[in-house]
């Protein structure tokens, strides 16, 4: 097992040296401070960090990596900031495209969907980290799971002061249903 530093970017690495080792060969890297763009509405509130184990096959390359990360959210109760932990496991194939001796590019049409490395055979796992931290992403982030959020009245924040707001500007023609209780069974 060798270890190294990114060559090529923060999260790509050539392989051209791997490609030549027998299948079982691996390499390990570590992931450090690396900042990557989530698109418009996601942003990363600690930089990712973690391993990446790389693996000769019979056939290309073997991905793994395990990083750690965290998102900016809102809480969709209280619109409170709220950094969420995000845990990543990765492990995907990559083909070579072309021949490592040769030079001459590899036949795609067998497989046509299956990962590539790029023609200067790296491996770049930049994308498919970030759709697995978009989809690592919650529907409705919460600060906490007892969130009460923002009062209906005031739109403060439930959790924080007094809320108890008077009931004189109720619709008049509502007057009749103040002391309507559906449990009351009379």
């Amino acid at each position: 097992m060798t270890s190294g530093a990114s060559l090529d970017g923060p999260l790509a690495w050539n392989l051209a040296g791997l490609l030549g080792d027998v299948p079982g060969a691996e390499r390990v890297y570590p992931v450090g401070g690396v900042t990557i763009d989530l698109g418009e509405d996601l942003h990363l509130a600690a930089p990712i960090d973690g391993q990446v184990r790389l693996v000769r096959t019979n056939r290309g390359i073997l991905a793994g990596a395990s990083l750690h990360t965290a998102l900016a959210l809102t809480c969709s109760r209280c619109l409170r900031d709220v950094e969420l932990p995000v845990d990543i496991q990765l492990q995907e194939e990559f083909l070579p495209s072309l021949d490592l001796t040769t030079g001459r590019p590899l036949p795609t049409d067998e497989e046509p969907e299956v990962a590539r490395l790029t023609d200067h055979h790296e491996v770049d796992l930049e994308t498919p980290v970030r759709e697995a931290i978009q989809l690592a992403e919650p529907i409705a982030p919460l600060c906490r799971p007892d969130c009460r959020g923002l009062c209906v009245v005031c739109g403060e924040r439930l959790d924080e002061g007094n809320h108890d707001h008077p009931d004189d500007d109720i619709d008049p023609r509502l007057d009749a249903l103040r002391g309507f209780n559906p449990d009351d069974s009379s």
